[in-house]
């Protein structure tokens, strides 16, 4: 942990597999390091809330490595949504994956590991449909788990107290169109493929002509959310208001929920 004990490190960007982030991250938070993780966090909601309640006793940073959330496209879309254009957003569907190779030795094909499409592709949906439709009331999850217990694919419906609804999809053994569609009483916005990282959206108002938007990013576009660590940092701020602590702990609960009704379980699971 030389990276940790170095006293001119101040962030830390925690990259490894998925079963690695907690140990890693709390390792630095220990150590007095601001901490952007990748996604997901945490194996489960219980790690997650624990590497919250850590950093800010700490007065520490911490941000979920959630890319596509700082990205022009992902703002655009929020602000066509928030601006009333294609009217009260009813529902969203959004898929992603394709089929991965077996492959033994690799972490996509271990449970112990996090293994499977549920915690390394359903993220990215899920982040759609909160960003657009806010907490859900209720989720009602259904997958397909191979021999050893890995998720193939998994389908979630999201449901809310107004009536909105969302359908998530994510697999690694089918190839998806890799979109997301909102739908509105006045309209509809649908990104192009694949929807972490949309260049493109389409959007029909009602009453009005269908367009296309068009985004350019710079480098691979992750440069977005180290702009927003840095921000934060300088600034004083231990969390970032664009992917708030309380909604990547609140995801987490939801995947266990999805993990319990789909009978997959991780390491660690009680």
């Amino acid at each position: 942990m030389q990276l940790i004990a170095d006293p001119l490190v101040e962030v830390v960007y925690v990259a490894t597999p998925h079963a690695q982030h907690h140990a890693v991250a709390l390792a630095a938070l220990e150590a007095g390091k601001h901490v952007l993780c990748e996604k997901p966090l945490t194996l489960n909601a219980r790690d997650a809330q624990e590497l919250v309640e850590l950093a800010r006793a700490r007065g520490l940073f911490l941000m979920e490595a959630v890319w596509t959330r700082f990205l022009p496209s992902f703002r655009r879309a929020l602000e066509v949504v928030a601006s009333g254009e294609i009217g009260t957003v009813r529902w969203i569907q959004a898929d992603l994956g394709s089929p991965v190779p077996f492959e033994p030795t690799s972490r996509l094909w271990d449970p112990a590991a996090g293994g499977g499409a549920l915690l390394d592709l359903a993220v990215y949906p899920l982040t759609w449909a909160f960003a657009v439709l806010g907490e859900p009331r209720a989720l009602s999850a259904s997958g397909v788990l191979n021999d050893d217990g890995v998720d193939l694919q998994n389908a979630l419906t999201l449901g809310y107290d107004d009536g909105g609804c969302a359908q998530l999809v994510t697999s690694i053994d089918a190839d998806c169109p890799g979109v997301v569609t909102i739908t509105g009483t006045n309209g509809w916005l649908r990104t192009s493929a694949p929807l972490f990282n949309p260049g493109e959206l389409i959007i029909q108002p009602r009453q009005g002509t269908l367009r296309t938007e068009r985004f350019e990013v710079f480098g691979h576009g992750f440069g977005y959310e180290l702009r927003e660590v840095t921000r934060c940092v300088q600034a004083g701020r231990t969390e970032s208001t664009f992917m708030p602590l309380d909604e990547t702990v609140r995801v987490m609960e939801l995947l266990d929920d999805a993990r319990r009704q789909m009978g997959l379980r991780y390491a660690g699971d009680e």
